[in-house]
């Protein structure tokens, strides 16, 4: 089976279109398992009422004190029952056929003769639009790890792993910061074996938030110095291009300086 795992934090206003999409899916044997993480909102409520009408498919929740996204991710994966876990954000919604799309992939891949820890779709925006560059004559499935893709397509994609890798690479959670690139962990998952990625297909429709991480980068950087730290450090080994590297060695000591001014200002907050 098929996890579908969504981390939310006040998105109820969202979360219905994530909803009628998975309603819509030509394939329904998955769970959709939904991560509250501290929302403020009517999620609680609304998410009862998903679980009182909904007979096609799992419909499970949990709710935790606000730590972030990638808390929630770890929280999501100790609970999943799916073999595989689709992360699908809460302001995000799928086409009819992305579980079966997925799942497809996923028989693929799990027949593979060496472990094969993830499968990778585009994403696309509400009218249709790829995110990122094109990728024609590119084989489908193309191997390869993800920093690569990403450098590739230059645009967001829709990931699947296996739950028992991504259970044995949790988010590290730093004190005072809620947040780590997601990228810092799906690089470990690559090193375990080669990702396929289906660069010629869109499963996953989504549209950028004003709110939302990506508007919101510089912000989240400084509020979360240590998450990226990580993330650009281990970002100097892996990039093969000396410009590349130069960027994330400069990143990482702008996450260090950064670092220093949080530490600081806790200092002078802390009770004499």
């Amino acid at each position: 089976m098929l996890t579908i795992l969504t981390p939310t934090y006040n998105r109820v206003q969202t979360l219905p279109a994530l909803y009628e999409s998975l309603c819509a899916q030509t394939r329904r044997d998955f769970e959709w398992l939904v991560i509250d993480d501290g929302s403020t909102d009517d999620t609680a409520a609304w998410l009862q009422s998903c679980r009182a009408q909904t007979s096609a498919f799992a419909v499970r929740s949990l709710s935790q004190a606000n730590g972030g996204k990638h808390v929630a991710l770890n929280t999501g994966v100790r609970a999943a029952r799916g073999d595989w876990i689709f992360i699908v954000d809460s302001d995000d919604y799928l086409t009819p056929d992305a579980v079966e799309c997925m799942m497809d992939a996923v028989a693929q891949a799990s027949q593979a003769p060496r472990l094969v820890p993830g499968v990778c779709f585009r994403r696309a925006d509400p009218q249709g639009r790829l995110m990122g560059l094109p990728c024609e004559d590119v084989p489908s499935p193309f191997v390869g790890a993800p920093s690569q893709v990403g450098r590739m397509v230059r645009g967001d994609l829709a990931y699947a792993f296996r739950r028992d890798v991504m259970a044995d690479l949790p988010f590290p959670v730093i004190p005072g910061e809620r947040f780590v690139p997601e990228l810092y962990i799906w690089n470990q998952i690559g090193d375990r074996g080669p990702v396929w990625f289906y660069l010629d297909r869109a499963i996953y429709v989504c549209e950028y938030l004003d709110d939302g991480y990506t508007r919101n980068f510089h912000a989240h950087l400084r509020r979360n110095p240590g998450g990226f730290l990580l993330f650009y450090a281990a970002q100097i080994g892996r990039e093969p291009r000396r410009l590349d590297r130069l960027k994330a060695g400069i990143r990482s000591v702008q996450c260090l300086v950064y670092c220093a001014i949080k530490a600081a200002a806790d200092r002078r907050r802390a009770p004499s």
